[in-house]
């Protein structure tokens, strides 16, 4: 076989990984604020020698460490999508990106429930005016960064591929990115409600209370995280619609049916496949590929074709009925 027809046979396996993502630029610009923020209220803490400025602004540092290990999961899975190491591309560096952000989550959750409950038999001393200042500039700042990533539960078209109607909704470094800018915007309002009940009625106790319910939310949403993004990881079957899209597609052709079938996602909305068509009449793989949706994120799909010789193919239902049963 000459060189030239064995490369119509080939392709890489970037999958668009080499492109620079929005969440991407949108996470540097979060960074930046951050950062200058971070340097303020450590300047200001110094300067005015406000415990409660210096405290933020460390907790700011700790913040902006979480966000550039998400920023650098885009960047590397960028630089390196065209590395032939990785068989299906780099974009499971994304869901890696998520689980490290998801276990920081839980630390963090931890964190902020351990100092609770010893704030909680161990009161101390609060200047309520300069921590309800703090909390204010801390709220207003990761509101701002909320809004500037914007939030990846909500489904949108695909940014990388506009004709395609399948929901963006798992980029999971993204999300992570976003839960713990969320994590400090509800440790600032929490704060907020609780400095200004102790100010207002002497509730201090608010403070440690309102931080446990907090490290709570924070907790879950690191457990929701963890589960998804692990799932990714391990190679769990993608959602069941696409795999029915995908068995509708073949088995609407004729006497076709799908007698095995692998579905797992390569990345944020992009899935790889391996099927086997059996059928009385067999195509060639080409063939089917042309019938597989176009519409749900299949990037890469490997078929194969088995001719069946002997008895009718029974119907749908019988044929699942007996994968099961195997």
């Amino acid at each position: 076989m000459h060189t030239q027809s064995l490369e119509a046979w080939q392709h890489d396996h970037t999958f668009g990984q080499e492109t620079l993502k929005t969440g991407e630029k949108r996470t540097w610009i979060v960074i930046a604020l951050t950062g200058v923020m971070m340097v303020i209220e450590v300047i200001a803490g110094v300067i005015f020698g406000s415990m409660a400025l210096l405290a933020d602004g460390l907790h700011m540092a700790s913040h902006a460490v979480a966000l550039g290990i998400s920023a650098f999961a885009y960047m590397y899975a960028r630089r390196h999508a065209a590395d032939p190491r990785f068989t299906f591309g780099t974009g499971k560096v994304n869901a890696l990106g998520g689980f490290t952000g998801a276990i920081l989550l839980a630390g963090f959750a931890f964190f902020m429930a351990y100092e609770s409950v010893l704030r909680l038999f161990n009161p101390v001393d609060i200047a309520f005016n300069s921590a309800i200042y703090v909390a204010v500039i801390g709220l207003v700042i990761n509101g701002l960064s909320a809004v500037i990533l914007g939030n990846p539960n909500h489904a949108h078209l695909h940014e990388d591929h506009p004709s395609d109607s399948h929901p963006h909704k798992h980029d999971h470094n993204l999300r992570s990115a976003y839960l713990h800018v969320m994590a400090d915007a509800l440790t600032s309002l929490t704060a907020i409600v609780a400095l200004f009940a102790g100010k207002q009625f002497g509730a201090v106790w608010m403070d440690p209370v309102m931080g446990i319910a907090g490290s709570l939310l924070v907790a879950n949403w690191s457990r929701v995280l963890l589960k998804e993004t692990s799932s990714v990881l391990l190679d769990h079957r993608a959602e069941e619609d696409i795999g029915e899209k995908i068995t509708q597609s073949i088995e609407d052709l004729g006497d076709e049916r799908i007698a095995d079938l692998h579905l797992w996602s390569v990345g944020p909305d992009i899935y790889n496949a391996n099927l086997a068509v059996v059928s009385h009449h067999p195509k060639t793989p080409e063939y089917y590929k042309e019938h597989l949706p176009s519409d749900i994120g299949l990037v890469h799909s490997t078929i194969e074709v088995h001719e069946c010789q002997d008895t009718p193919i029974q119907d749908k239902n019988f044929m699942e009925m007996q994968h099961k049963a195997e």
